[in-house]
């Protein structure tokens, strides 16, 4: 060690020490929040904190019971694998891993081992190790016994989940990407900083105050064009048909983050909402849809939630309470603890309560997306479409640490209204887990053959007309929706970008044109617009330039090293995804992003298409609904398990 961290080392070790009286001050600090004034180095003092706050919270807030002993053992091999001085000898020391003779009783304990570990490392390892990631490192460790979803979240990662979750965010107003390493404007968001001065599609960003921002990776362009409300940022701009550079000073303000992705009328009867996640404004945004929807006279909805990874729980429940009479159950929490405990009902007459419903899930509609589908299924309220969602029904409570980093802990599981737990086991890893969702059948009908023949009968169900439902791995769609999804030439082209670039340069030469031909005609867009076969030439050629190649000898279309290889006869069929997808892209880069979803809706997913033919269903539930309630045959009430 050199001299500086010698004596670092020591003026941290001089007030540290011993173990049992730091252990004893920093819980006493942290119960009473009183600051300590003693000169300790910042840095470790946050790290210790730290340390002793996850486990804290983990041991008081768990859904499970958790072992102390388990949680510090843990976290040492997790601290102790990442120790850049590999040439050291650990045996014997506070190091040491192999826990002979160890185990550990309490929180108090565990702290004072751990600060032994971290003392003894800082005065003896020869490398200029990295204490903070080290401590991280434990924290991750510390975590993975538990359930999934129980995670550490490093400060700069916190603050954009905050900013996605709050429904707004502080910058400039656009949505870009970057394309060929340039950072390309798809749209500024309407009335924001960039749209208020003239920013358009197409823009290409090519400095930022006064600085190249060529090769800007995403990261790099949010860090420089976000910031504090009412500060500035200079952008030079190329834009195409014009050969000077153009700056433009932009005031930062306060911008919105919408969940709702889009929504609109199908047909003259049918409303179409789509929603991505459930945040701090999710409710009020499916609100205003909802009421222009029915000022355009929609008498049926079909919302969809595919792809909705869930969020806050009391989002998707005033949404749920939307579609319910006063004092419907909606959803129950269980959990070990009383206060993480609790029964959900509907707090008024929702005022869709009587619309005709339907409700698209897949295998990312998880969470949030599962409360509201399965309220839904199990009172018979609508029908579920789609695929089987993910199952994920264990819910997070976020906790901020010493140094703004925050943890996630799950408290609690939910249960639908039938008192079905839809959580899919997670015993066997993490990474099993999530990528269980790629491991199922490719049919959706197969995927749920297989998953209901092995459903006990302890996770089989009744909804309130007596149609079975299953716990134990997501909801189960009443009407099961097969699509192809395979289009290898789809994922050569997104992988490669080949789409995105594509459209840009569509518009570079004719966005003029376009807009002045379709701008005020989006639904003459929708039905009329169609490639001309010189633009799909060109699109198959710039796909053959990355890396497609088309052959009469090739049987099925398959990729190898980067190449995708495609019978001739095969591609037209190939082709009408990835058209539809780019007319969709240039639908969003001229009209903005809500009006993506219309034409992917039209030229792509035909999921929402048999959703249209799928209302007598929704009919046919609404009778046995109305049959149940005259009989009285009713769910009443959730009854939580308690553990």
């Amino acid at each position: 060690m050199n001299r500086k961290q010698d004596n670092l080392s020591m003026t941290f070790k001089q007030f540290v020490t011993p173990p049992l009286v730091s252990a004893i001050i920093l819980t006493l600090l942290y119960l009473s929040g009183v600051d300590r004034v003693a000169a300790i180095d910042k840095d470790h003092e946050t790290n210790l904190r730290k340390y002793t706050e996850v486990q804290r919270k983990i041991i008081e807030n768990h859904v499970e019971e958790t072992s102390i002993d388990e949680l510090f053992k843990n976290s040492m091999k997790g601290f102790v694998r990442n120790i850049a001085d590999t040439t050291m000898d650990i045996s014997g020391t506070p190091l040491d891993t192999t826990f002979t003779d160890v185990e550990i009783g309490s929180i108090r304990e565990s702290f004072s081992k751990f600060e032994n570990a971290y003392m003894y490392l800082m005065n003896n390892s020869g490398e200029d190790e990295d204490m903070v990631a080290l401590v991280e490192h434990s924290i991750r460790e510390m975590f993975r016994p538990l359930d999934p979803h129980s995670v550490y979240i490093k400060p700069e990662t916190s603050e954009s989940i905050q900013e996605e979750f709050s429904g707004k965010f502080e910058g400039i107003g656009i949505q870009f990407q970057v394309i060929d390493d340039t950072i390309t404007v798809i749209s500024a968001i309407s009335n924001g900083p960039s749209d208020q001065l003239g920013i358009q599609s197409g823009d290409r960003i090519v400095k930022i105050d006064g600085d190249s921002a060529i090769g800007f990776s995403e990261q790099d362009v949010v860090s420089s064009l976000r910031g504090p409300k009412g500060s500035k940022v200079t952008v030079g701009i190329q834009r195409p048909g014009n050969n000077q550079l153009l700056d433009f000073e932009i005031t930062r303000d306060e911008i919105p983050l919408y969940t709702l992705d889009s929504s609109y009328m199908l047909d003259d009867e049918t409303g179409y909402i789509r929603i991505n996640r459930f945040a701090a404004t999710t409710h009020e945004e499916f609100t205003e849809a909802m009421k222009d929807l029915r000022n355009q006279d929609m008498e049926r909805l079909i919302l969809d939630l595919r792809g909705n990874p869930g969020g806050y729980l009391e989002q998707a429940v005033r949404m749920t309470n939307d579609f319910f009479p006063r004092g419907t159950k909606l959803v129950a929490t269980e959990s070990r603890h009383a206060r993480f405990t609790s029964e959900y009902r509907a707090r008024y007459d929702g005022p869709y309560r009587d619309i005709p419903l339907i409700v698209l899930v897949n295998e990312g509609s998880a969470s949030g997306s599962e409360i509201v589908s399965g309220a839904v299924q199990d009172h018979d309220r609508g029908l579920v479409v789609g695929r089987r969602t993910f199952g994920k029904g264990l819910v997070q409570q976020q906790y901020e640490l010493a140094d703004k980093s925050n943890i996630r802990i799950t408290i609690s599981r939910y249960l639908t209204p039938s008192g079905r737990e839809i959580q899919k086991p997670f015993k066997d890893g993490r990474e099993k887990y999530l990528y269980e969702i790629y491991s199922r059948d490719d049919s959706a009908s197969g995927d749920v053959d297989q998953f209901v023949e092995n459903v006990p009968d302890s996770l089989r169900y009744k909804t309130a007309s007596g149609r079975e439902v299953y716990g134990g791995g997501g909801v189960v769609p009443d009407h099961i929706v097969d699509v192809d999804r395979s289009n290898e030439l789809f994922v050569l082209m997104r992988r490669n970008n080949v789409g995105s670039t594509f459209v840009r340069n569509y518009i570079d030469r004719q966005g003029d044109q376009f807009r002045s031909d379709w701008k005020d005609r989006f639904g003459e867009f929708r039905s009329d617009f169609k490639w001309s076969e010189n633009q799909r030439d060109d699109f198959v050629r710039q796909l053959s330039d990355n890396g497609l190649v088309l052959a009469d000898t090739v049987t099925t279309a398959h990729f190898d090293d980067n190449k995708l290889y495609l019978n001739d006869s095969l591609l037209e069929e190939q082709l009408e995804i990835p058209l539809g997808w780019m007319k969709a892209d240039l639908a969003r880069q001229v009209w903005g992003n809500e009006y993506f979803y219309p034409v992917i809706n039209d030229e792509v997913d035909m999921t929402v298409n048999i959703a249209l033919t799928l209302w007598p269903e929704v009919q046919k539930l609404q009778v046995m609904r109305d049959e149940s309630e005259s009989s009285g045959d009713m769910l009443d009430n959730i009854i939580p398990r308690r553990n």
